[in-house]
Protein backbone atom coordinates (compact mmCIF):
# COMPACT_ATOMS: atom_id res chain seq x y z
CA UNK A 1 0.00 0.00 0.00
CA UNK A 2 1.30 3.22 -1.43
CA UNK A 3 1.88 5.97 1.82
CA UNK A 4 -0.71 8.62 2.70
CA UNK A 5 0.52 12.30 1.66
CA UNK A 6 -0.26 14.27 4.79
CA UNK A 7 0.16 18.08 4.77
CA UNK A 8 1.27 18.54 8.03
CA UNK A 9 1.45 21.73 9.84
CA UNK A 10 5.04 22.96 10.89
CA UNK A 11 4.09 26.38 12.00
CA UNK A 12 4.67 25.42 16.07
CA UNK A 13 8.04 24.61 15.53
CA UNK A 14 8.98 28.53 14.36
CA UNK A 15 10.18 30.55 17.00
CA UNK A 16 10.38 29.83 21.06
CA UNK A 17 9.43 26.63 21.12
CA UNK A 18 6.08 25.55 23.36
CA UNK A 19 4.66 22.62 24.85
CA UNK A 20 2.58 22.47 21.56
CA UNK A 21 6.05 22.99 19.32
CA UNK A 22 7.74 19.91 21.39
CA UNK A 23 4.88 17.80 21.11
CA UNK A 24 4.43 18.81 17.22
CA UNK A 25 8.37 18.01 16.50
CA UNK A 26 8.09 14.84 18.51
CA UNK A 27 5.19 14.07 16.42
CA UNK A 28 6.73 14.67 13.07
CA UNK A 29 9.95 13.18 14.21
CA UNK A 30 8.16 9.83 15.03
CA UNK A 31 5.92 10.02 11.53
CA UNK A 32 9.09 10.71 9.25
CA UNK A 33 10.23 7.28 10.35
CA UNK A 34 7.06 5.58 8.82
CA UNK A 35 6.79 4.33 5.22
CA UNK A 36 3.15 4.33 5.40
CA UNK A 37 3.21 8.01 6.26
CA UNK A 38 4.42 10.95 3.46
CA UNK A 39 4.64 14.33 5.18
CA UNK A 40 4.03 17.77 3.14
CA UNK A 41 5.21 20.42 5.66
CA UNK A 42 3.65 23.81 5.52
CA UNK A 43 4.00 27.18 7.05
CA UNK A 44 1.32 30.23 7.60
CA UNK A 45 3.40 32.74 8.50
CA UNK A 46 5.06 35.63 6.68
CA UNK A 47 7.44 36.45 9.32
CA UNK A 48 8.70 32.65 10.77
CA UNK A 49 11.76 31.62 8.67
CA UNK A 50 10.83 28.34 6.50
CA UNK A 51 13.05 25.26 5.79
CA UNK A 52 13.93 23.71 2.68
CA UNK A 53 11.45 21.86 1.17
CA UNK A 54 8.48 23.41 3.73
CA UNK A 55 5.49 24.99 1.71
CA UNK A 56 4.83 28.22 3.14
CA UNK A 57 1.31 29.22 1.65
CA UNK A 58 0.92 32.79 0.73
CA UNK A 59 -1.37 34.29 2.55
CA UNK A 60 -1.12 36.50 6.42
CA UNK A 61 -2.11 34.64 8.94
CA UNK A 62 -4.31 37.11 10.98
CA UNK A 63 -6.11 37.87 7.80
CA UNK A 64 -6.29 34.55 6.85
CA UNK A 65 -7.90 33.61 9.96
CA UNK A 66 -10.31 36.89 9.35
CA UNK A 67 -11.68 35.45 6.75
CA UNK A 68 -11.69 31.33 8.12
CA UNK A 69 -13.90 32.02 10.77
CA UNK A 70 -16.61 33.30 8.53
CA UNK A 71 -16.23 30.60 5.68
CA UNK A 72 -14.03 28.33 4.01
CA UNK A 73 -12.22 30.35 1.72
CA UNK A 74 -9.65 30.99 0.66
CA UNK A 75 -8.82 27.26 -0.16
CA UNK A 76 -5.28 26.21 0.06
CA UNK A 77 -5.42 22.99 -2.67
CA UNK A 78 -3.57 24.92 -4.79
CA UNK A 79 -0.23 24.99 -2.55
CA UNK A 80 -1.04 21.61 -1.08
CA UNK A 81 -1.89 19.58 -4.46
CA UNK A 82 0.14 16.46 -3.75
CA UNK A 83 -1.42 16.21 0.32
CA UNK A 84 -4.51 13.42 0.38
CA UNK A 85 -5.13 14.82 4.03
CA UNK A 86 -4.73 17.98 5.69
CA UNK A 87 -3.14 18.12 9.34
CA UNK A 88 -3.38 21.65 11.42
CA UNK A 89 -1.19 20.78 14.26
CA UNK A 90 -1.98 23.65 16.34
CA UNK A 91 -6.03 24.57 16.61
CA UNK A 92 -6.73 26.04 13.13
CA UNK A 93 -6.68 23.72 9.99
CA UNK A 94 -7.42 26.12 6.74
CA UNK A 95 -10.08 25.54 4.62
CA UNK A 96 -9.47 22.43 1.88
CA UNK A 97 -11.51 20.00 -0.40
CA UNK A 98 -9.51 17.30 1.18
CA UNK A 99 -10.02 15.51 4.52
CA UNK A 100 -8.82 17.93 7.00
CA UNK A 101 -7.50 17.02 10.77
CA UNK A 102 -7.24 19.78 13.31
CA UNK A 103 -5.52 19.07 16.98
CA UNK A 104 -7.17 21.00 19.89
CA UNK A 105 -4.74 20.43 23.16
CA UNK A 106 -7.46 21.92 25.52
CA UNK A 107 -10.53 23.44 25.52
CA UNK A 108 -9.72 26.27 28.05
CA UNK A 109 -9.91 29.24 25.43
CA UNK A 110 -13.30 27.74 24.45
CA UNK A 111 -14.63 27.63 28.09
CA UNK A 112 -13.47 31.48 29.34
CA UNK A 113 -13.55 33.62 26.07
CA UNK A 114 -13.74 36.25 27.70
CA UNK A 115 -10.26 35.25 29.58
CA UNK A 116 -8.20 34.73 26.55
CA UNK A 117 -6.31 37.14 24.21
CA UNK A 118 -7.87 38.64 21.03
CA UNK A 119 -5.80 36.00 18.98
CA UNK A 120 -6.64 33.12 20.68
CA UNK A 121 -10.17 33.91 20.42
CA UNK A 122 -10.32 34.43 17.13
CA UNK A 123 -8.15 31.31 16.42
CA UNK A 124 -11.63 29.27 18.52
CA UNK A 125 -13.86 31.17 16.01
CA UNK A 126 -11.46 29.43 13.17
CA UNK A 127 -11.52 26.13 14.77
CA UNK A 128 -15.30 26.35 15.51
CA UNK A 129 -16.16 27.42 11.57
CA UNK A 130 -13.19 24.15 10.64
CA UNK A 131 -15.57 21.80 12.49
CA UNK A 132 -19.19 22.93 11.25
CA UNK A 133 -17.43 22.48 7.84
CA UNK A 134 -16.62 18.90 8.43
CA UNK A 135 -12.82 18.56 9.98
CA UNK A 136 -12.03 16.04 11.93
CA UNK A 137 -10.82 17.14 15.34
CA UNK A 138 -7.16 14.83 17.01
CA UNK A 139 -7.42 15.81 21.18
CA UNK A 140 -4.57 14.28 22.96
CA UNK A 141 -6.43 13.10 26.10
CA UNK A 142 -9.77 11.28 26.54
CA UNK A 143 -10.95 14.66 28.84
CA UNK A 144 -10.06 16.98 25.95
CA UNK A 145 -12.10 14.54 23.52
CA UNK A 146 -15.03 15.36 26.09
CA UNK A 147 -14.82 18.57 26.47
CA UNK A 148 -14.86 18.92 22.82
CA UNK A 149 -17.76 16.86 21.80
CA UNK A 150 -19.38 19.56 24.85
CA UNK A 151 -18.01 22.21 23.62
CA UNK A 152 -18.37 21.93 19.72
CA UNK A 153 -22.02 19.38 19.35
CA UNK A 154 -21.57 17.24 16.10
CA UNK A 155 -17.86 17.42 16.10
CA UNK A 156 -16.01 14.30 14.69
CA UNK A 157 -13.16 13.32 17.48
CA UNK A 158 -9.92 10.72 18.11
CA UNK A 159 -7.97 10.56 21.46
CA UNK A 160 -4.53 10.15 20.27
CA UNK A 161 -2.22 10.25 23.15
CA UNK A 162 1.31 12.22 22.95
CA UNK A 163 4.47 10.62 24.40
CA UNK A 164 7.32 11.92 27.31
CA UNK A 165 9.28 14.49 25.64
CA UNK A 166 13.36 13.38 26.17
CA UNK A 167 15.09 15.15 29.40
CA UNK A 168 18.23 16.47 28.59
CA UNK A 169 21.22 16.28 30.95
CA UNK A 170 20.84 19.06 33.72
CA UNK A 171 22.94 21.59 34.17
CA UNK A 172 25.91 21.03 36.73
CA UNK A 173 24.81 23.39 39.23
CA UNK A 174 21.99 25.20 40.72
CA UNK A 175 20.66 27.98 37.60
CA UNK A 176 19.42 29.92 40.83
CA UNK A 177 22.08 30.64 43.40
CA UNK A 178 19.26 31.00 46.20
CA UNK A 179 18.21 27.64 45.89
CA UNK A 180 21.38 25.92 47.61
CA UNK A 181 21.02 23.70 50.43
CA UNK A 182 17.04 24.85 50.36
CA UNK A 183 14.11 22.32 49.47
CA UNK A 184 12.25 23.58 47.04
CA UNK A 185 8.42 23.37 45.22
CA UNK A 186 8.45 23.74 41.50
CA UNK A 187 5.97 24.91 38.51
CA UNK A 188 7.12 24.79 35.30
CA UNK A 189 4.66 26.90 32.48
CA UNK A 190 3.84 29.98 31.43
CA UNK A 191 2.98 32.20 34.21
CA UNK A 192 -0.98 32.06 32.70
CA UNK A 193 -4.19 32.24 34.09
CA UNK A 194 -4.68 28.09 33.56
CA UNK A 195 -2.19 27.35 35.58
CA UNK A 196 -3.74 28.54 38.92
CA UNK A 197 -0.52 29.87 40.09
CA UNK A 198 -1.83 32.50 42.31
CA UNK A 199 -3.58 29.30 44.31
CA UNK A 200 -0.21 27.29 44.16
CA UNK A 201 0.95 30.61 46.08
CA UNK A 202 -1.37 31.15 48.66
CA UNK A 203 -1.08 26.97 49.20
CA UNK A 204 2.52 27.97 49.98
CA UNK A 205 2.09 30.23 52.05
CA UNK A 206 -0.13 27.91 54.34
CA UNK A 207 3.11 26.14 54.47
CA UNK A 208 5.50 27.98 54.39
CA UNK A 209 6.27 29.04 58.56
CA UNK A 210 6.30 25.43 59.54
CA UNK A 211 8.72 24.53 56.56
CA UNK A 212 11.23 27.48 56.63
CA UNK A 213 13.57 26.40 54.78
CA UNK A 214 11.44 25.91 51.90
CA UNK A 215 11.17 28.02 48.47
CA UNK A 216 9.10 28.21 45.34
CA UNK A 217 10.05 27.99 42.34
CA UNK A 218 7.80 29.49 39.59
CA UNK A 219 9.81 28.61 36.50
CA UNK A 220 8.46 29.71 32.92
CA UNK A 221 8.10 33.30 31.56
CA UNK A 222 5.69 36.12 31.98
CA UNK A 223 1.78 35.47 30.65
CA UNK A 224 -1.71 36.80 30.87
CA UNK A 225 -1.54 35.69 35.17
CA UNK A 226 1.66 37.52 36.10
CA UNK A 227 0.20 40.62 37.89
CA UNK A 228 -2.17 38.41 39.53
CA UNK A 229 0.86 35.58 40.10
CA UNK A 230 2.75 38.78 41.95
CA UNK A 231 0.08 40.26 43.78
CA UNK A 232 -0.51 36.44 45.62
CA UNK A 233 3.42 36.67 45.92
CA UNK A 234 3.17 40.03 47.88
CA UNK A 235 0.48 39.12 50.25
CA UNK A 236 3.21 36.81 51.68
CA UNK A 237 4.45 39.36 53.27
CA UNK A 238 8.10 40.85 52.73
CA UNK A 239 9.79 37.86 54.30
CA UNK A 240 7.59 34.62 52.51
CA UNK A 241 7.50 36.57 49.33
CA UNK A 242 11.54 36.78 48.99
CA UNK A 243 11.16 32.85 48.94
CA UNK A 244 9.14 32.69 45.96
CA UNK A 245 11.59 33.28 43.19
CA UNK A 246 10.72 33.94 39.38
CA UNK A 247 12.80 32.55 36.80
CA UNK A 248 11.74 34.17 33.40
CA UNK A 249 12.25 31.46 30.09
CA UNK A 250 15.06 29.24 31.01
CA UNK A 251 17.21 26.98 28.94
CA UNK A 252 16.89 23.24 28.68
CA UNK A 253 19.66 22.13 30.88
CA UNK A 254 18.94 24.35 33.28
CA UNK A 255 14.58 23.15 33.40
CA UNK A 256 16.33 19.36 33.68
CA UNK A 257 18.33 20.74 36.85
CA UNK A 258 15.27 21.77 38.35
CA UNK A 259 12.74 19.07 37.87
CA UNK A 260 16.08 16.63 38.78
CA UNK A 261 16.25 18.52 42.39
CA UNK A 262 13.08 19.82 43.28
CA UNK A 263 11.27 18.18 45.86
CA UNK A 264 8.50 17.90 44.54
CA UNK A 265 6.65 19.43 40.98
CA UNK A 266 3.33 21.61 41.90
CA UNK A 267 0.98 21.34 38.94
CA UNK A 268 -2.64 22.93 40.04
CA UNK A 269 -3.86 23.48 36.62
CA UNK A 270 -7.45 24.56 35.88
CA UNK A 271 -7.13 22.86 32.91
CA UNK A 272 -4.77 20.52 30.81
CA UNK A 273 -4.63 19.08 27.05
CA UNK A 274 -2.17 16.75 28.22
CA UNK A 275 0.45 17.89 30.50
CA UNK A 276 4.24 17.36 29.66
CA UNK A 277 5.50 18.40 33.20
CA UNK A 278 3.49 15.62 34.80
CA UNK A 279 5.93 13.36 32.67
CA UNK A 280 9.13 14.93 32.89
CA UNK A 281 8.54 15.15 36.98
CA UNK A 282 8.36 11.49 36.75
CA UNK A 283 11.32 10.97 34.70
CA UNK A 284 13.21 12.79 36.82
CA UNK A 285 12.18 10.69 39.81
CA UNK A 286 10.60 14.00 41.32
CA UNK A 287 6.93 13.67 43.74
CA UNK A 288 3.70 15.48 41.99
CA UNK A 289 1.11 17.27 43.29
CA UNK A 290 -1.50 18.04 40.90
CA UNK A 291 -4.87 19.06 40.41
CA UNK A 292 -7.52 17.00 39.25
CA UNK A 293 -8.44 18.86 36.30
CA UNK A 294 -8.53 18.03 32.44
CA UNK A 295 -5.77 15.27 31.20
CA UNK A 296 -4.18 15.34 34.72
CA UNK A 297 -6.16 12.50 36.28
CA UNK A 298 -5.34 10.56 33.14
CA UNK A 299 -1.80 11.60 32.56
CA UNK A 300 -0.75 11.29 35.93
CA UNK A 301 -2.19 7.58 36.99
CA UNK A 302 -1.54 6.79 40.20
CA UNK A 303 1.65 8.43 40.31
CA UNK A 304 0.92 11.64 42.00
CA UNK A 305 -1.43 13.42 45.27
CA UNK A 306 -4.35 14.96 43.32
CA UNK A 307 -6.77 17.84 44.76
CA UNK A 308 -9.59 20.16 43.52
CA UNK A 309 -7.87 23.52 42.14
CA UNK A 310 -9.57 26.05 43.41
CA UNK A 311 -9.01 24.29 47.49
CA UNK A 312 -5.72 26.01 48.27
CA UNK A 313 -6.15 23.90 51.42
CA UNK A 314 -6.55 21.15 50.00
CA UNK A 315 -3.25 21.74 47.80
CA UNK A 316 -1.15 22.85 50.50
CA UNK A 317 -1.67 19.51 52.43
CA UNK A 318 -0.50 17.66 49.70
CA UNK A 319 2.31 19.66 48.93
CA UNK A 320 3.11 19.60 52.81
CA UNK A 321 2.77 15.70 52.56
CA UNK A 322 4.86 15.16 49.29
CA UNK A 323 7.44 17.14 51.07
CA UNK A 324 8.01 15.28 54.23
CA UNK A 325 6.69 11.54 54.10
CA UNK A 326 9.33 9.69 53.03
CA UNK A 327 6.68 6.74 52.13
CA UNK A 328 4.64 8.62 50.02
CA UNK A 329 7.57 10.32 48.14
CA UNK A 330 8.94 6.84 47.45
CA UNK A 331 5.54 5.90 46.41
CA UNK A 332 4.95 8.35 43.69
CA UNK A 333 8.14 7.97 42.06
CA UNK A 334 8.09 4.38 41.77
CA UNK A 335 4.63 4.84 40.26
CA UNK A 336 5.64 7.71 38.06
CA UNK A 337 8.60 5.55 37.37
CA UNK A 338 6.19 2.91 35.54
CA UNK A 339 3.52 6.01 34.95
CA UNK A 340 5.48 7.30 32.58
CA UNK A 341 6.87 4.62 30.52
CA UNK A 342 2.93 4.14 29.32
CA UNK A 343 3.02 6.81 26.92
CA UNK A 344 5.02 6.50 23.67
CA UNK A 345 5.40 8.60 20.40
CA UNK A 346 6.08 5.67 18.96
CA UNK A 347 2.74 4.48 19.57
CA UNK A 348 1.37 7.74 19.09
CA UNK A 349 2.52 7.79 15.43
CA UNK A 350 1.02 4.49 14.78
CA UNK A 351 -2.13 5.92 16.12
CA UNK A 352 -1.93 9.07 14.01
CA UNK A 353 -0.77 6.68 10.86
CA UNK A 354 -4.18 4.59 11.13
CA UNK A 355 -6.18 8.20 11.92
CA UNK A 356 -4.86 9.90 8.32
CA UNK A 357 -5.54 6.47 6.64
CA UNK A 358 -9.56 6.89 7.27
CA UNK A 359 -9.19 10.12 6.83
CA UNK A 360 -7.97 9.95 3.62
CA UNK A 361 -10.22 7.16 2.80
CA UNK A 362 -13.37 8.75 3.77
CA UNK A 363 -14.33 6.86 7.03
CA UNK A 364 -13.52 9.77 9.19
CA UNK A 365 -16.43 11.14 10.05
CA UNK A 366 -17.73 7.32 11.40
CA UNK A 367 -15.71 9.16 14.42
CA UNK A 368 -19.00 11.84 15.25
Amino acid sequence: MSAVKVAFDTGPLSGPRTGIGHAVEALHDALATRDDVELVDYLLSFRARSQQGVVRLPLPAALAHRAWRHGPRPRVDRWLADAEVVHGTNYVVPPSRLPRLVSVYDCWFLRNPDRASPAVRLAGEVLRAAVRSGAVVHTSSAATEHAVRELLPGAAVQTVHLGPLPLPPPAASSPIAELVGHPFLLSIGTLERRKNLPTLVKAFGRIAAEHTAARLVLAGESGDDITETRAAVDSLGPTMAARVLFTGRIGEPARSWLLHNAAVLAYPSLDEGFGFPLLDAMQAGTPVVASNAGSIPEVAGDAALLCDPLDSDALAAGLATALTDDAVRARLVAQGEQQWRRFSWTRCAEEMASLYVRLANGTGQDLR
